[in-house]
C-alpha cells in the first residue's frame, strides 16, 4: 500500500502545524510593541519594499510582516521587511525614498 503524506487532520497539532506562518507574533523591544507575521516564500506573491534597506522584496521570498501592536488590524500600518532587515532594526533606522 502507498505511504500517505498528508497531515492527519485528526491528531492534536496536525491543523495548527501548517497554519502557523500565518498567525502573528507580539515583540516587544526598545521600539515599540509589534505583531510580527511570517510570510513563507511561496506565499509571498507580490513585490514589497523593505523599510530597513529600500530594496524590494521579490516574489518567492520568504519575509515578515510588521504592525504596531497597538492598531488595531489597520492595513495602513503593515510593513514588508526582510528577516535580517527586522532584526538588525536596532542598528540600522529604516531609510526613506526621497
Amino acid at each position: 500500500m502507498p505511504r500517505r503524506n498528508r497531515p492527519h487532520r485528526d491528531r492534536p497539532g496536525a491543523a495548527e502545524s501548517g497554519a502557523v506562518a500565518g498567525w502573528a507574533r507580539a515583540e516587544s523591544a526598545s521600539d515599540g510593541e509589534w505583531l510580527v507575521r511570517t510570510v513563507p516564500g511561496a506565499q509571498a506573491t507580490k513585490f514589497y519594499r523593505c523599510p530597513g534597506c529600500d530594496h524590494e522584496i521579490r516574489p518567492g521570498v520568504p519575509h515578515l510582516v510588521v504592525w504596531p501592536a497597538d492598531e488595531t488590524g489597520s492595513v495602513a500600518d503593515r510593513r514588508h521587511w526582510h528577516r535580517a532587515c527586522w532584526e538588525a532594526r536596532s542598528r540600522r533606522r529604516p531609510t526613506r525614498r526621497h
